[in-house]
Formats: C-alpha cells, sequence, structure tokens
C-alpha cells in the first residue's frame, strides 16, 4: 500500500482497524494483481449493515495508478459488482487523485488529466457526484522537496514574519507522546468551544492517536510558553505524504503566535523523516470569503503550498430508487434519532 501512488493514510490497515473499533464499520480489504503476480491497487472498504442492506465506504480510495486508465476501470469495475453482492443501498469511493492543481480561474490553474478521466468513466458508469463529501475535497500541499531556506523564503512576508516573532517570543515546541492525550485532546475541546465545531468524547481522539502513534503512524508536537501548553498540531504520515490532520490552540498568549511555530516545525520534522509533501488538509470548496473556510485557508496560503482540486466523493447505487429514497429519509430519521437523544 505504502507504495503505490495515491497512498493514503485513510486506506491504511490501521484506519480500517480503527473505525471498527469505535464506530462499528467492518473492513473489507483486497489486493489486485497484474500477471506478474505483482501488486498493482489496493483498497479498504468500511461496511455498515442497515437492516437487510449496507452502504459502503472506501475513503481515499482505491489506491493505485490513475494513469493507467484500464486498471483503474478494472478495479472499479470490480467493486460496483461485490458492491451488489452486498446489497448495497450506496458505495462511496473519493481517491486521492487531483482532477486540477492551482486556484480556479487563476494563472496556476491546471487540469489533472487522470483525475478529468476518472470523473468521466464515472459519470459513463452511472456514478453521482456526492452530497456527502465526507473528506475535504481541495486542499494545500508543501513540496518537502525543496531545501527549508527555499521552504521559508517561499512563504508570504506576513507569514515568514509570525514564523520568526513565535521564536524571539519565547515559544519552544516538543514532541508530544501518550502521557499527553489528555492535553491533547483539551486544547482542541476548547478550539472546538471557541470557532463552534463539534468534536466527538475523548476515548474516540485517545483511542486514534494512541494506536497511530504506537504504529509510528503520527507525530503530535506541542507548543508551550514558559512550560504551559499553549497550541498543538497532530500529524499521520504513510507512504510519501505527511497530513496535518488536527490543530488547536488556547485563548491565552495567541501574540505569541505558536500556530505559524508549529506549522514551521511540522514542515521540517515531515522532511526529516523524508517525506516528500506536506499536505495542509483542507482547502475551500469555493475560493472566495462567501467559503467558511476561507479564514483557515487565509492562513494556510500564507506557506505558499500549491492548492489541489482532488475529484471528491462519487457514489455508485446498485439500485437507484433504494439510493434515493435513502438519500430522502435518512435526514429526516437522523433528525429524529438526535431529538430521542436530546440533541
Amino acid at each position: 500500500m505504502r507504495r503505490l501512488p495515491y497512498a493514503h493514510i485513510l486506506q491504511s490497515w490501521e484506519w480500517g482497524a480503527f473505525k471498527q473499533q469505535t464506530v462499528g464499520w467492518e473492513p473489507f480489504r483486497w489486493a489486485f494483481t497484474n500477471e506478474a503476480g505483482e501488486i498493482v491497487a489496493m483498497v479498504s472498504v468500511g461496511k455498515r449493515k442497515i437492516g437487510p442492506f449496507s452502504v459502503l465506504y472506501a475513503p481515499k480510495g482505491p489506491v493505485l495508478d490513475y494513469a493507467d486508465t484500464k486498471l483503474a476501470q478494472s478495479v472499479i469495475g470490480w467493486l460496483m459488482n461485490w458492491s451488489k453482492q452486498q446489497r448495497a443501498i450506496w458505495l462511496k469511493i473519493d481517491p486521492d487523485v487531483p482532477v486540477a492543481t492551482g486556484t480556479p480561474g487563476e494563472e496556476d490553474d491546471t487540469p489533472a488529466p487522470a483525475g478529468a478521466d476518472l470523473r468521466d468513466f464515472l459519470e459513463h458508469r452511472t456514478w453521482q457526484f456526492s452530497d456527502d463529501q465526507v473528506q475535504f475535497r481541495n486542499t494545500i500541499v508543501i513540496d518537502l522537496t525543496q531545501s527549508e531556506d527555499d521552504m521559508l523564503s517561499a512563504m508570504s512576508q506576513n507569514t515568514r514574519r509570525k514564523v520568526r516573532q513565535a521564536e524571539k517570543k519565547d515559544v519552544t515546541i516538543r514532541a508530544a507522546n501518550e502521557s499527553d492525550l489528555q492535553t491533547l485532546y483539551d486544547l482542541y475541546a476548547h478550539t472546538g468551544d471557541r470557532d463552534a465545531f463539534l468534536i466527538r468524547p475523548y476515548e474516540y481522539y485517545a483511542t486514534l492517536w494512541r494506536n497511530f502513534m504506537q504504529a509510528g503512524l503520527a507525530h503530535a508536537l506541542i507548543a508551550e510558553y514558559e512550560g504551559t501548553p499553549i497550541a498543538h498540531v497532530i500529524l499521520f504520515h504513510f507512504g510519501q505524504k505527511c497530513w496535518y490532520f488536527y490543530g488547536a490552540s488556547s485563548n491565552e498568549e495567541r501574540q505569541r503566535m505558536p500556530n505559524y511555530a508549529l506549522q514551521w516545525e511540522a514542515m521540517k520534522w515531515a522532511k526529516a523523516q523524508g517525506y516528500t509533501m506536506y499536505d495542509m488538509w483542507g482547502a475551500p470548496d469555493v475560493f472566495d470569503e462567501s467559503d467558511g473556510m476561507w479564514g483557515v485557508y487565509e492562513f494556510k496560503r500564507g506557506f505558499r503550498g500549491m492548492v489541489v482540486r482532488h475529484i471528491g466523493a462519487w457514489d455508485y447505487a446498485p439500485t437507484p430508487l433504494l439510493y434515493s429514497a435513502y438519500a430522502n429519509l435518512w435526514p429526516m430519521l437522523r433528525q429524529g434519532l438526535r431529538k430521542l437523544r436530546g440533541g
């Protein structure tokens, strides 16, 4: 898996095991070989039962070389047939394949042929662009094959100044370990309250972070001032890429710019470990101030990475009427369940 093109942490064995342990998605995993017996594609699909039916999701999969159109179509066709055997209401895929790079409408806007070909194939085979985009569709990626000096000089003047400002204002960065899990969660919960986003209970994140740290697939950094934690980042790494999955900060000492220091330290750490890409995990769907991610995007784009726009999530419905009924009824059922639970 790690060596295949478009390998992703969400397709790892460990991710499938974690989702089964915490929220009950049963993982199914396959490897596809060529005539020489070499593995050329892999996929991990989570399955959840809904009465006599099921829903299926391959997060950031399948993993393969999408420039090989014949291979991509063969693997996706196999998944379509398998989903019918599983009495699936829908099968969702969202491979980590760009459909374009750069900001839409700007000078750097460049189509990506493999993504465009895959999108055309899915449309031809009656897949639908999903109303439920589980993962971020777009992101910003930093090229870690550059020297540290080049990475720093490429940043916007304002971002570079804030990185240096943090160093001058006595912000220290240290690696976190399992004994810091409660601290990591407390900062994350505080950020959720401040920025009005929902988070899961402590045990969910503690299990995720602990399991992946133990597997050598996660690394956390904590920013401190005078020994007090004031911010953190949690990185996941797999294949050639390192992802900035989680970040948090307290309301105290924000003028010391700990988030800028953490991002720079994370990039340097990922580069030192031999990763070639640092994925900042998330950019707007609509590239203007109307998008809810615009503020976060302005922070990220100061580091001057490349905007990557992925193909997004697509649904295949073996029985379109069943899919339509599910799409119409599930929001009402979910709302009813929330009322029964008191919100």
